[in-house]
Formats: structure tokens, sequence, C-alpha cells
């Protein structure tokens, strides 16, 4: 079975999502890095419910830093792991601070010293408010890359980043991350994936092309 090539998967990802951009509401660099940390094990849909209540209370990294957590608990209550993700963000802004920063540096090695911020996180950030040519790997993307036969089935998430950077080449990071998420999402679901329709199941090389 020959794999996708690179202008197969995003000449068709264009096709269904050439509009994907980032679900997350944000206006600034410190509301798009709290936004990305508390995305993580729910929704955007869940977190934008909640964000502009916290942004509104908490303008800036200065305030959040002061913020008691019992309040930003009540704020942010009905997302995933609210507990630790109010501890997270307010030691990230207390760093911040303390580190004097009035805003997100953009630096890779910086930011994952942060609490809450992980690798994903990091490279989510840097390509969406800074271009930089890092590629967020989330379940969609390490889903989807292992159907295709870009990694292996036993690639960790550091080899399949490796392995989509360089298949994709000098490709938008930025804009293939969010196509890819999308058609993670809508298409090539991990349970019941639309194989039927989909214009490249004859390079899926994981069972999923019935």
């Amino acid at each position: 079975m020959e794999k996708v090539t690179k202008d197969e998967l995003i000449s068709y990802l264009e096709s269904l999502h050439n509009d994907a951009k980032c679900a997350l509401n944000y206006t600034n660099d410190y509301e798009l890095l709290i936004a990305i940390i508390l995305s993580a094990q729910t929704t955007d849909e869940s977190v934008n419910k909640v964000t502009p209540i916290l942004f509104s209370k908490y303008k800036n990294i200065k305030d959040l830093s002061n913020a008691n957590q019992t309040d930003v608990e009540n704020i942010i209550h009905q997302i995933g792991l609210y507990k630790n993700k109010s501890s997270n963000i307010i030691k990230c802004a207390q760093k911040l601070d303390e580190d004097g920063y009035t805003n997100i540096p953009d630096s890779f090695d910086y930011l994952i010293t942060l609490p809450g911020v992980g690798r994903k996180t990091a490279n989510v950030f840097l390509a969406e408010y800074y271009n930089k040519n890092t590629l967020g790997i989330d379940t969609h993307i390490l889903r989807i890359s292992k159907r295709l036969g870009i990694s292996k089935e036993d690639s960790d998430v550091l080899k399949v980043e490796k392995d989509l950077k360089e298949f994709i080449g000098d490709y938008p990071t930025k804009k293939f991350h969010h196509m890819m998420i999308v058609f993670g999402r809508n298409e090539c679901t991990a349970k019941k994936p639309m194989c039927k329709d989909c214009k490249i199941k004859e390079k899926c090389i994981t069972g999923h092309n019935e």
C-alpha cells in the first residue's frame, strides 16, 4: 500500500477545512496561553464559556498572579480538572510576574518551565501567536498520523512531531495543525471514523478503510 503524500493530504484537508482556525477565544498573548492551559482534556467550547468571566476579573498576568485559588475555581469549575488548572494558571502567572514579564515570551525553553505548560501547549502557543514553526501534537493529530502511516503505531509524541514536520516541509504548521484537528474531530474520529466518504481512505494503513 502506498502512503499518502504531502500534496494528497494537504489538498484533501484544504478541500474540507481550509478556513480552520483556533477555536479558543482570546484577544492577547496572556489570554491565549491561559486558555490553552485550561483546554487540556476538555473542549474548547467549555473553555470559551468561562474565560470571559475569568479575564474580566483578571485582566493581565499581575492580576492573575494575585488571585485567590478558590475564586478562580468558582469561575472555571465547569471544566475538567478545574482544581489543578486553577492552581497551575495562578502559579504560571506568578512565575511570569516574578521573572519580570508583562507579556508571554516567544521562547519554547522558557515556556515549558511554566506550571501547566508542557511541550504541546508551548508549541501550540508559539505557532498560534508568534507564527513560529512549531507543531503541537494532540490526540487527533497523533491518531491520524499513525492511521496514514506518517508515523509508526508505536511512535511517541516527540517522534510524531518530528515525522510530521519533515512530512509537511515548509507548509505553515499553524494552518496544518488546525486543519488536522478539525479533520480528527469531524471525519477521522477515534470511534466510527467516516471512512466511506474519505478521499484518501486507500492510504489508511490501520484498517479504517472499510
